[in-house]
């Protein structure tokens, strides 16, 4: 395929999948397909140009933003949200626009958002480890999630740090390891004029502090009461506590930053909210799996169809090309396919027809100018997932419906 036939029919694949601002794609990458497009057809630039433009717009409300995300330097991605992406790609031949997480129950959703807590250091006052309240005290600015999606799960992790605890006797206890780490949410900070805290229990665990390890507490009921209502949004409160000696300094669970922990470190240790969610727009892939294995045993036979006749072709879409790859994490890019080819009379089985399709290129042979033939459209589309940065540098995991095309046929 020539390039610029290529170009464009990238550029009406994204604008018939995607659903508006502009400058989503960089100078570089606008001219790279105009170029390609112009050497195709250099009549028709000032109407490529404009396909280009509406393709930014498209892609900018598909990904549900309102500028082109610009990331900073050095930006480091949460490892657990790549470790959620492998785990949801690791079957290609199954994809799936509901996440199914090992240990996870999040039900339909379809999107994964990740939250740093808002650190008092980033305002120009510099928090370090410490025993007061307001040390054990995580805020997170959910205002990202959007109004029109349902919450179906949310976690907090919390990285661990091993104490040794050996040589504390506690008489003739042999659960002195045992700490447990409880999360509440935050109903009334104190003030002025009310001293107390006022909290809720959300989640408790009974870890063992001879080994560092991240935890996950379940605080969906607090994140789904911020989204409806964000003035509410008061934070989470963590409380370590041994069995044997009460509360604890919370120097275990990494809250805070060290004085000498590098920033490196530090982002790979730091509290991070995840919330799943539900964006409606998922849809059931129960036929997937039986037309991939149907296409996978008629291989040999569809190697003696005649290659004009309607079938799948391949469109590798290369985020790079575009200068996406600076904001878009994984995949680099993927296969989506396109449909094209003849609907010949009559048509064959393997042309996967309707019988609408059938009538119509039968009245079509007697009567050509009475109405067109049928026409070569995917039957069947799967999903794609994407890890990507919005516009405030926040990773985001979403799995696109209708991304790839599995089947093709007469319609």
């Amino acid at each position: 395929m020539i390039p610029g036939n290529r170009s464009l029919l990238v550029l009406t694949l994204c604008y018939i999948l995607l659903g508006g601002r502009a400058d989503l794609i960089p100078d570089a990458g606008r001219r790279n397909l105009a170029k390609q497009a112009a050497a195709y057809s250099p009549d028709k630039i000032d109407k490529n140009d404009d396909m280009i433009r509406a393709f930014e717009s498209s892609l900018l409300n598909m990904f549900g933003l309102n500028e082109r995300p610009r990331p900073r330097k050095n930006l480091v991605i949460p490892p657990y949200m790549l470790e959620l992406y492998l785990s949801q790609t690791k079957d290609p031949e199954n994809p799936s626009v509901n996440f199914n997480f090992a240990g996870k129950s999040t039900s339909t959703a379809n999107t994964v958002r990740s939250f740093h807590h808002e650190e008092e250091s980033e305002a120009g006052q510099p928090v370090w480890e410490g025993d007061d309240e307001i040390d054990r005290r995580l805020w997170f600015n959910t205002s990202a999630v959007p109004s029109v999606e349902l919450i179906k799960a949310a976690e907090l992790r919390l990285f661990r740090e091993q104490i040794d605890v050996d040589h504390v006797q506690y008489g003739d206890s042999t659960d002195h390891h045992l700490y447990r780490v409880n999360v509440y949410e935050v109903m009334r900070p104190n003030s002025r004029t009310n001293t107390d805290t006022i909290t809720r229990l959300l989640d408790t665990k009974l870890v063992d502090v001879r080994n560092s390890s991240w935890e996950s507490f379940d605080v969906r009921s607090a994140v789904t009461k911020w989204k409806n209502s964000p003035e509410r949004n008061y934070g989470l409160e963590v409380e370590v506590v041994s069995p044997k000696r009460g509360a604890l300094s919370n120097h275990h669970v990494r809250l805070r930053r060290s004085t000498d922990m590098d920033d490196h470190s530090w982002q790979h240790r730091r509290p991070l909210l995840l919330t799943y969610t539900d964006d409606g727009k998922g849809s059931s892939n129960s036929n997937r799996v039986a037309s991939r294995q149907k296409r996978a045993n008629g291989r040999k036979k569809q190697r003696r169809r005649l290659k004009a006749n309607c079938r799948r072709h391949s469109l590798y879409v290369d985020f790079s090309d575009v200068g996406w790859n600076d904001w878009i994490v994984a995949p680099p890019g993927y296969q989506a396919y396109y449909c094209h080819g003849e609907c010949p009379f009559p048509l064959a089985d393997h042309l996967n027809s309707t019988n609408h399709a059938i009538v119509q290129t039968l009245v079509n042979s007697v009567n050509p100018l009475a109405v067109p033939k049928a026409c070569c459209v995917p039957t069947d589309l799967s999903p794609i997932s994407m890890l990507y940065l919005n516009e405030n540098d926040q990773v985001v995991l979403k799995n696109y419906q209708d991304m790839v095309v599995e089947g093709c046929g007469c319609r």
